[in-house]
């Protein structure tokens, strides 16, 4: 008699790969924007410094989306009843808020020299992007070799951060021959414009979420024809909707029904709702209008 056995332990699993993949990405953006922080100055560029918000901006966004994703896993408790899914949201906004802080300061230093120009050390700069431009592209190879969402998303930033840097190395050749200064504070405007172009529709985008807003992701026109259009349901007299995650939906819906199982008719009423990524619902189902007009009054008077 034979037996096998399998070894499993030496084995890492997907996710295992992912986060050392992300980790790897998130110490190069976190290391490189301190030094383009201190290049940046000692070489008197503006442009650099903005790619360095980018930079920091990229690897807060990466560090806050892997703790606050592993936070938003846990079960609802007596605490938190709808669960911790909302922390995905909290590195989102801070990331925002340093990108819009950062980006609105580095645009209030470029706006003077573009004015008034002054000479940059363009032999650092061009080595600084040589070494950027190998080191994003490491960054964007690695994320190339993931499947996960944040991967996909981390490698289009590496590959913009390669393209910035393309672009201040060739500009610091040209400003080696031609002393074109004004091109490096023109540069920096481009880049901290790019990032605010990215930076407020998320924050807005985050703000609405927290405020509970109707999902940008759902039609409510939509969403409500489907449910009375069903054969269960009459009217649906109130439909309040909102997004958790910005993915994952709760919703509190009143609705008028033309059978007598109520049950039937939830279960119908949730179906469609499912479909709209609404996770959590709470229906009440009204006798006619008459009674739904009675219960609003009853919680005004509350």
């Amino acid at each position: 008699m034979t037996t096998s056995m399998t070894h499993n332990h030496h084995k890492t699993t997907p996710d295992v790969e992912s986060g050392k993949r992300i980790t790897i990405v998130f110490v190069l953006n976190i290391v490189f924007a301190i030094l383009e922080f201190i290049f940046g100055a000692m070489f008197g560029s503006v442009a650099i410094l903005s790619d360095a918000v980018h930079d920091s901006g990229d690897a807060i966004a990466v560090g806050f989306a892997w703790f606050f994703e592993k936070v938003s896993r846990k079960k609802s408790n007596h605490s938190y009843t709808l669960g911790y899914r909302r922390f995905s949201l909290l590195g989102a906004l801070i990331t925002s808020v340093i990108l819009l802080v950062g980006s609105t300061l580095v645009i209030l230093e470029a706006i003077p020299r573009l004015l008034h120009p002054t000479p940059v050390q363009t032999t650092g700069m061009f080595w600084l992007a040589i070494v950027a431009v190998i080191a994003n592209g490491y960054g964007a190879y690695l994320m190339t070799r993931g499947q996960s969402r944040n991967e996909s998303i981390l490698n289009l930033h590496m590959l913009e951060d390669v393209l910035g840097w393309i672009a201040v190395l060739i500009l610091s050749i040209v400003m080696h021959f031609q002393p074109w200064y004004w091109l490096d504070p023109l540069l920096s405007l481009s880049i901290s414009i790019f990032i605010l172009t990215k930076a407020i529709p998320k924050f807005i985008g985050t703000l609405r979420i927290l405020m509970e807003a109707a999902p940008e992701t759902v039609n409510y026109a939509v969403l409500v024809a489907e449910l009375e259009n069903a054969p269960e349901i009459d009217q649906a007299t109130e439909l309040c909707i909102w997004s958790i995650d910005g993915e994952k939906h709760a919703a509190m819906l009143h609705m008028t029904i033309t059978i007598s199982d109520q049950a039937q008719a939830k279960t119908a009423a949730r179906a469609i709702l499912e479909k709209h990524n609404v996770a959590y619902s709470a229906i009440e189902v009204d006798g006619d209008m008459l009674e739904h007009q009675a219960h609003q009054e009853n919680e005004l008077k509350v």
